[in-house]
């Protein structure tokens, strides 16, 4: 007998148990559910990888969207407060009640087929996707792509935004061999984009043995920073006087960049113009990138968890200009290179907050402070119980003058958020 019940949250607990792992790469189970379902979309697809800037992309490809009048839903992960936020139908979270019925509709169709707890939100996406009824869906690469469970999707168009060392237990040790995985979301004959301006060769060698249309950062599109606004260039022209996205951090225009090369490629087909793509620039929001809170000490929270993540917050922080203190509340994960994510905010960080995140999979804070200390940090590193706690007592610590930098994880975001500090 199938399992049902009423509540969003008995559905995640039961999710959670019901596959042996938690991660298990292949398209096999999925594809044979998404067949029983009959989740064929009828509207076009964009799906989004990368090891950096998915979340960015997808957040202002969406609003672009809505604000040029179509119905857009949006699959993201992971969440940072509550399940809902992985589907949105119009930049809106959908309902415990519309989630639940597409979980019900899985779990009938699927049998005895084992889903992961990621197979089944990305199903339940596409199904409430095709039951609202949406004009285009934007799907976020939840690990690589050639075996993720949106790749079960045909992409009308398929982007990577960047290619870095992450998640190497999965997808390899190098940037080869991840770019190949990341490149297995392309499909022939439909624009297959990538903006990395180093993209490795296998990404390059996967498109073409495919025929993909491969459109390349910098040979095919691209920017140039007018210091007070900038200007985008690609195929079929110049789109000038754009203004920044509304994102931080100067790496946006790289994802912004390629949002607009996205909309370019389905122009013929949803068309979107330019005083729609400066409302997506402006208009778009997504909590934990770089996200400054309002208030003293000031507070920037971001969910980066890799070197090519913290080597960006970094820099952003650089240029925030002069703090007396900065904090530093740090938490990751045991599988991750913590020692290059901590190297680049060495100089950066005065003091650090660390402790174990709430999840199985994470580091504790003891041999985060260990890490640290072997990584020659300069500043005082003082091990907490919880994230809560470390951030809690760097609030009591700061003064107006000073600065909180929460990062490593989203489980380091979401508690902070979550005390929704003042």
């Amino acid at each position: 007998m199938s399992f049902d019940a009423a509540t969003l949250a008995d559905w995640l607990a039961h999710l959670e148990q019901l596959h042996p792992s938690a991660i298990d790469m292949g398209l096999a189970r999925v594809t044979q559910v998404r067949d029983a379902m009959g989740l064929q979309p009828g509207f076009p697809v964009i799906i989004v990888g990368g090891t950096n800037g998915k979340g960015s992309t997808c957040s202002m490809l969406s609003t672009a969207y809505r604000a040029a009048g179509y119905k857009v839903g949006t699959y993201t992960s992971p969440h940072l407060l509550r399940f809902n936020e992985r589907i949105a139908v119009d930049l809106v979270p959908v309902s415990d009640d519309a989630i639940v019925a597409s979980l019900r509709a899985i779990e009938q169709a699927r049998g005895d087929v084992s889903l992961t707890y990621f197979e089944f939100s990305t199903l339940a996406a596409v199904h409430r996707f095709m039951q609202a009824g949406v004009d285009v869906a934007v799907l976020e690469v939840g690990l690589g792509g050639r075996l993720d469970a949106v790749n079960v999707f045909d992409a009308d168009v398929a982007a990577v935004s960047t290619v870095d060392l992450d998640h190497q237990s999965y997808l390899g040790n190098t940037r080869e061999s991840i770019g190949f995985e990341k490149a297995g979301i392309y499909r022939a004959g439909r624009p297959a984009l990538c903006a990395d301006p180093n993209p490795p060769a296998t990404l390059i060698a996967h498109a073409e043995a495919i025929g993909a249309d491969l459109q390349l950062f910098g040979r095919d599109f691209g920017y140039v920073n007018e210091t007070t606004q900038w200007r985008w260039r690609g195929r079929n022209g110049q789109k000038p006087g754009l203004p920044f996205p509304a994102l931080r951090g100067n790496y946006q225009l790289g994802n912004a960049s390629l949002v607009i090369a996205i909309l370019d490629a389905l122009h013929q087909r949803l068309p979107v113009g330019i005083g729609d793509i400066k409302r997506g620039l402006l208009e778009v929001e997504l909590p934990g990138r770089f996200q400054v809170l309002p208030g003293r000490p000031s507070i920037v929270l971001d969910v980066g968890h890799n070197p090519q993540c913290s080597a960006a917050l970094a820099q952003n922080l650089m240029n925030q200009g002069f703090f007396q203190q900065t904090f530093g509340v740090f938490g990751a994960m045991s599988d991750k290179d913590i020692a290059g994510i901590v190297a680049p905010l060495k100089e950066v960080i005065d003091v650090w907050h660390v402790a174990t995140l709430d999840t199985p999979r994470a580091a504790s804070g003891e041999d985060l402070a260990q890490q640290l200390q072997g990584v020659g940090v300069k500043g005082k590193v003082v091990v907490f119980p919880t994230i809560e706690d470390a951030f809690n007592a760097a609030r009591l610590q700061a003064g107006e003058n000073d600065r909180i930098a929460a990062f490593g994880s989203f489980y380091t975001v979401a508690p902070v958020l979550a005390l929704k500090p003042r």
